[in-house]
């Protein structure tokens, strides 16, 4: 009997053992489950370092979506070489013709068109002796979606510049009013060495130099600037601790009229 009973509870402290194992595992694997579960929603670690990246001017996205995207942008960033070498090749020849040669503009047109003009009348009256066919003139038209578009663009674009120079006249931003006034400043001295040609030169060729050279290194360009942000917030802060904190700022409110 001793020896049954010893045997019995021996298979009960098996059983027993069993199950204990048996839940543990089972707890282990819904633990890592829900691990897993709990890891896959989280964000990698990429995510987050690249959630940090300081990026110029807060930019958010490619440099690509930036520019527009679409044609333009594969202009400016070079994305066809042929098209983009042809875009600024054409503007370095009005600059030179305009800006060295010191060709005027209504001259200009008046030429190409008694140019284009003679050649098309004379290669028409002469078809018929030289029994060719007359050049084919396509008909050019305006299309009224497109005009409208534009409209409507430079109309947001106008609205816009309107309210932000009313805001800024208001007071309420000093930063705003102090940038604005520095970038008015810096186009009026480069207004007394060049004119408005030479001005849309150089904005042109900044545009199809500036951002494919960005893009190829835009990580070393934002490492820079990140640290000389950081070193003009430092100087800013105590400017504005000294001299610009205690200046009188406008009201905050607009004052309603009727």
């Amino acid at each position: 009997m001793a020896e049954h009973e010893e045997s019995v509870a021996e298979s009960l402290l098996e059983k027993i053992t069993e199950k204990f194992h048996g839940g543990d595992s089972s707890s282990s694997d819904s633990d890592g489950e829900k691990s897993s579960v709990v890891d896959s929603s989280a964000p990698s670690a990429a995510e987050v370092v690249k959630a940090k990246i300081y990026r110029l001017f807060g930019r958010e996205k490619p440099v690509h979506k930036v520019l527009g995207g679409g044609k333009p942008a594969d202009v400016f960033l070079w994305r066809n070489k042929k098209v983009s070498a042809a875009t600024l090749g054409g503007a370095t020849a009005i600059w030179v013709l305009f800006e060295l040669m010191e060709y005027h503009l209504l001259t200009f047109v008046c030429h190409s068109l008694i140019l284009s003009l003679a050649i098309m009348f004379l290669w028409s009256n002469a078809s018929t002796f030289i029994n060719k066919s007359p050049p084919r003139i396509p008909e050019v038209s305006i299309p009224e979606d497109m005009a409208v578009n534009i409209a409507l663009s430079l109309r947001y674009e106008i609205n816009w510049a309107f309210a932000a120079l009313r805001d800024i006249a208001l007071g309420r931003d000093l930063k705003k009013f102090l940038s604005v006034i520095a970038g008015l400043w810096v186009f009026s001295i480069i207004g007394n060495f060049c004119n408005f040609l030479t001005l849309f030169y150089i904005a042109f060729v900044t545009l199809h130099t500036v951002p494919p050279l960005y893009e190829k290194y835009e990580d070393k360009v934002d490492a820079f600037a990140e640290k000389a942000q950081t070193e003009f917030k430092k100087h800013y802060s105590v400017i504005h601790a000294k001299y610009l904190s205690k200046i009188p700022k406008g009201p905050l409110k607009d004052k309603k009229f009727q």
